[in-house]
């Protein structure tokens, strides 16, 4: 039996009780059967994988794989993984490097099928950090099942550092946080922006997203939630408008509520 999170209540106050006990609950995930069983299997059988084909061929090895970067759902897509992994990443043009969801480009160059002679797989640290970012994600997706917006801030605490860590322009980095649809589906919540506005040209997605921030926070940049206040005040806009919308307030009512809040938070 999987283990199951507690997450009784939904909404801001919801978030700070998981961030009270998620050590204690991620210590219990962890030692459930399932991933107890999934993680043994990988740390005593990844090692003996020397092609992509060896990887592929064990179902067992790509639930972990796979698992460890949010792409379980592509379990079956076997041709596809097998060229992605395949071309690697050192290739600009490589597979990996085309897709918009840079999670496959992060497999890749983790497992090393297309970039060395020998991959990653042969390193002794290898089984260890794929199996921990195993566990991390699994937790999440074990969460979302509880409440879908309270896994998408936990992947967005995890995410966005690295966004906002990397040497890139901002520009640059709202285009990762637009390619990545977790973290847009958190920043498009919290600025109050429709699910269709993805459909707009993306220079102008850019726009929008920049002068929302500036508006919501005082601050166009992706780097300003390096600032914990920052991030929390993202973290309770998303939260509040995702209760909410699940407590199907009417318009009036939930517009003013949101409007206290942005007042508020700013």
């Amino acid at each position: 039996m999987m283990f199951q999170p507690v997450v009784p209540f939904g909404g801001f106050a919801g978030w700070k009780f998981l961030e009270r006990t998620r050590e204690a609950q991620q210590t219990a995930h962890d030692n459930s059967a399932e991933i107890r069983r999934n993680s043994d299997y990988f740390r005593e059988n990844i090692g003996k994988v020397t092609s992509v084909d060896g990887l592929i061929g064990d179902f067992r090895l790509m639930t972990v794989a796979l698992g460890a970067f949010g792409l379980e759902d592509d379990i079956n897509n076997r041709y596809f993984i097998r060229t992605v992994l395949s071309e690697g990443t050192l290739d600009p043009e490589a597979l990996a490097n085309r897709i918009a969801n840079k999670s496959y480009a992060k497999m890749s160059e983790a497992f090393g099928f297309g970039d060395f002679a020998t991959p990653n797989t042969q390193l002794s640290d290898f089984p260890e950090k794929i199996i921990e970012a195993y566990k991390t994600r699994q937790f999440e997706v074990a969460v979302g099942e509880v409440d879908n917006s309270m896994r998408l801030t936990l992947n967005l605490e995890r995410e966005l550092p690295d966004i906002i860590n990397d040497t890139t322009s901002e520009e640059t980095k709202w285009f990762s946080v637009m390619g990545s649809e977790p973290l847009r589906r958190v920043f498009e919540n919290a600025l109050g922006l429709p699910t269709s506005f993805a459909a707009l040209d993306i220079d102008k997605q850019l726009e929008v997203f920049q002068d929302r921030a500036a508006s919501t926070f005082g601050d166009a940049s992706v780097s300003q939630f390096s600032d914990p206040e920052n991030m929390e005040k993202l973290v309770r806009l998303h939260l509040v408008r995702s209760q909410i919308a699940a407590d199907g307030f009417g318009f009036s009512s939930a517009s003013t509520a949101l409007t206290l809040l942005s007042s508020a938070v700013r």
